[in-house]
């Protein structure tokens, strides 16, 4: 024992997480094991991260306690919702006294009182804008669906975050000249679209509004989208289909019908599924190559939310979905634990997928 080191007042680290089995054939499972095996798992992590002085020179779980594992803040936190949204569709999970135990270990006052801390650093205002900051917001979504007392009390715990996140996201949103078209963090459709949901969910029809009309300014008048040149060797989000997919949320069925013909007329009406080809992950240790993994998974549920925003009998819903099912078979085959570059995040998106969140009555 070091010399004038009194252990029974050392900080402990909290006991390890015991993550159960996983049941034969159970998909949720085996996603919220790479989420349990992940959000407190430190390194290796890729911070995002604006230095002041040295003083911030700090380990991730220092800089922000609650949202540090899974390689970086935004994976970390939707590994975080994967975990609430496995709570809400699976109760009977063998999982679930882990997830429960995970999720109470991060969720403390302490721990987002420290997270807006770090927010107030200078030159941090963008942090994590706009795809952690909407994976957030989606987080808080979940937990505020629910009737369970515990769920209610994180939910209220991360209220503080949430309110700095709208408020600096209704700030910047007029400030926002043009959509953001890339393919992976920064693209505007996606996290739009996770915005609205969470907007609708808590009822704030201020900020509901200011994101449709702001969605609505920059892709109401667009044609003609480039699918054939997705994806780009890194995407995990498709310009293309991320836009439609925001688009069904904010336009009236037969208004979004005649402008998805004008968007994507390549959609066929024949029912075939090969019009669209899922990407292809050559290295799935490559953490910028392995996104490709994703982007299957996003064209996927993407594809299923535009064919239910359509009226039916729409010639172009059978194509669709059977284009949505040849990338969901190839985006989920590829979720494993195998390689950290991908189970850190693939998971979230999976569940995503597989629950249908964001499809109504998901």
């Amino acid at each position: 024992m070091l010399a004038g080191c009194d252990t029974a007042d050392a900080p402990r680290e909290p006991a390890p997480v015991a993550i159960p089995e996983a049941r034969p054939d159970a998909v949720n499972d085996r996603f919220a094991r790479l989420a349990l095996s992940c959000v407190h798992q430190e390194y290796p992590n890729k911070i995002s991260h604006v230095m002041n002085d040295a003083r911030d020179a700090q380990t991730p779980s220092a800089l922000t306690p609650a949202f540090y594992g899974c390689f970086d803040w935004h994976s970390s936190v939707h590994g975080h919702w994967l975990l609430a949204r496995i709570l809400k569709t699976d109760p009977r999970s063998p999982m679930n006294p882990a997830i429960l135990a995970a999720l109470d270990r991060s969720f403390t006052e302490q721990n987002i009182a420290a997270e807006l801390a770090y927010l107030d650093g200078e030159g941090r205002k963008g942090f994590e804008r706009p795809y952690g900051t909407a994976w957030l917001l989606q987080l808080v979504a979940e937990l505020d669906e629910s009737d369970d007392p515990k769920l209610k009390a994180w939910r209220e715990i991360l209220r503080p975050l949430e309110q700095r996140i709208v408020s600096e996201t209704q700030e910047w949103l007029p400030k926002l000249a043009y959509p953001i078209r890339l393919g992976t963090h920064n693209q505007s459709a996606f996290a739009f679209g996770l915005m609205i949901d969470y907007a609708r969910q808590v009822g704030n029809s201020a900020f509901e509004k200011q994101l449709a009309d702001k969605a609505l300014a920059f892709h109401r008048g667009d044609v003609n989208c480039p699918l054939a040149y997705e994806p780009s060797g890194e995407d995990f989000l498709s310009p293309c289909l991320m836009e439609a997919d925001l688009m069904r949320r904010v336009m009236p069925q037969a208004e979004f019908a005649t402008w998805l013909g004008r968007f994507l007329p390549q959609i066929p009406v024949d029912g075939s599924g090969d019009w669209l080809t899922p990407g292809e992950v050559r290295d799935p240790t490559d953490g910028k190559l392995v996104h490709l993994d994703g982007v299957n998974l996003s064209r996927a549920w993407a594809m299923e939310g535009i064919a239910s925003a359509l009226p039916a009998g729409d010639t172009r819903v059978p194509a669709l979905l059977a284009a949505s099912q040849a990338h969901a078979t190839s985006g989920l085959a590829a979720v494993s634990d195998a390689n950290y570059e991908g189970s850190h995040w693939l998971g979230s998106f999976a569940t995503y997928l597989t629950t249908k969140r964001g499809i109504a009555g998901g």
